[in-house]
């Protein structure tokens, strides 16, 4: 007598699916936090050398963070083709992926050390530094533009693990990265036993030399191979490479029309003054605390819903990303309310200046109150990038940027003289309108029949 074959598959409890997301959230979460405390420690570090120091420190991140547009093309696309075949378990097809996405980031990485390393003091002056700053920035940029081209094979190495469901291997990676970068840093910075006070520059170095070693680091476990992804490089994959760009290019896109846009909202605020600007760094790095839960959600909402795709379930795979939002609405406003209530000790962690301690309270209070809806955003463009939906994100982005975000912060700096609390206060208007749209687009289900 035959045996029966397998019953219907048993629908998932809230456990099941909480553990499941749980599991890539956290290591994702984590890991965001330690790609943040590299900017915190070097920020830390710098901070008691005076306002100066802590602008060169900032604008420098500024166009380090510009260089990563080109990554982050490679970076998505990866993500979401990995995803989408390890949903349909073609492990063969998302080594391709893996080959050929890191070919491709490490050409982004010498184009970016090229262009920076290149014209470091003209990209401190075009963000309005003057005097010490611009000397201390420019020598910043050059020194951690140096290994952009390996930062680039951790970037995109990590980013198709976490397609692979791997969210553990990233944090592994990133850990080591911290562990050198404060080793180094707090050495150089002050000049620890034989080593010179090198103030900005040992930072530097100390970053440089984390993100080298992470980046090795990433290449040797993919050429051993881990979680179905083995690098093996057979020669340029065109039809591979554009189905990587196909997706990942609007995303670029996105990341660079925000990231001019950026460039041009941090010019107007450092045309506030350096010990403005300062107190607006120092709050941006307290603010990016809160990015780690949302971080950590809008991943597994990425790989969830590529996922899911893949193997055909849109309906496992709109719900995975709702949940995602659903726990990360939980853990945000919680960090909100700590900025509402300890704002200035937050800020009085990175500096001793009165000044610049009074000046960042009110942003970080201002900010902590939007956390709900920059939930929102960071989860539901997760998902929708998962699927491979990369332009509407783009248009969101944009959108706020240049429509709301740098129009609006010119009338409340230029005209309506509000200083850096009306610049944050914008910022908070811009996170609540691009949640909102976004929450809006992804329950409309455009995505759900999109082919990459």
């Amino acid at each position: 007598m035959p045996s029966p074959g397998p019953g219907p598959e048993l629908p998932e409890n809230p456990w099941q699916r909480s553990r499941r997301v749980l599991r890539l959230a956290v290591p994702s979460a984590s890991e965001m936090l330690l790609g943040m405390l590299v900017g915190l420690v070097n920020t830390y570090l710098v901070g008691h050398l005076g306002s100066a120091s802590l602008t060169a420190v900032g604008l420098g991140s500024q166009w380090a963070m510009a260089a990563m547009v080109l990554f982050s093309a490679v970076g998505t696309g990866a993500t979401a083709l990995t995803a989408r075949m390890i949903g349909a378990s073609d492990h063969v097809g998302a080594s391709r992926v893996v080959g050929q996405a890191l070919a491709i980031a490490v050409v982004c990485g010498l184009l970016s050390t090229f262009l920076l390393a290149g014209f470091a003091e003209p990209a401190m002056l075009l963000m309005g530094a003057h005097g010490e700053a611009v000397t201390q920035g420019a020598t910043y940029l050059r020194i951690i533009s140096l290994v952009f081209p390996v930062s680039a094979l951790m970037f995109v190495g990590n980013a198709c693990l976490r397609g692979a469901g791997d969210t553990r291997t990233p944090l592994l990676v990133m850990t080591v990265v911290n562990v050198i970068n404060v080793v180094i840093a707090w050495v150089l910075v002050e000049g620890i036993g034989p080593f010179p006070a090198l103030g900005v520059a040992g930072a530097a170095w100390g970053s440089a030399a984390g993100r080298l070693v992470g980046g090795l680091l990433v290449l040797a476990l993919l050429l051993g191979g881990r979680d179905g992804l083995r690098l093996r490089w057979r020669g340029p994959d065109r039809e591979m490479a554009w189905r990587i760009l196909r997706v990942g290019l609007p995303a670029s896109l996105d990341q660079l029309i925000f990231r001019l846009g950026m460039l041009v909202w941090v010019r107007m605020v450092a045309s506030l003054g350096t010990v403005a600007y300062a107190a607006h760094q120092i709050a941006l790095n307290g603010e990016s605390i809160s990015f780690m839960p949302g971080w950590g959600f809008a991943m597994a909402a990425t790989t969830l819903v590529g996922q899911g795709l893949g193997a055909g379930d849109h309906v496992r795979a709109e719900k995975d990303a709702i949940f995602c939002f659903g726990i990360a609405a939980v853990f945000m406003p919680a960090m909100g309310i700590v900025f509402v209530v300890a704002a200035p000790q937050i800020i009085g962690l990175f500096t001793s200046e009165a000044e610049v301690v009074a000046m960042g309270s009110t942003p970080l209070r201002l900010i902590g109150v939007v956390q709900p809806l920059l939930a929102a955003m960071m989860v539901f463009s997760g998902g929708l990038r998962g699927a491979g939906d990369t332009l509407t994100p783009m248009l969101v982005n944009g959108a706020a940027i240049w429509l709301l975000r740098v129009p609006l912060t010119l009338l409340a700096t230029g005209w309506l003289g509000w200083g850096l609390a009306g610049v944050w206060l914008v910022m908070a208007l811009d996170l609540t309108v691009r949640g909102l749209v976004l929450f809006w687009q992804f329950r409309g289900g455009r995505w759900k029949v999109i082919q990459v």
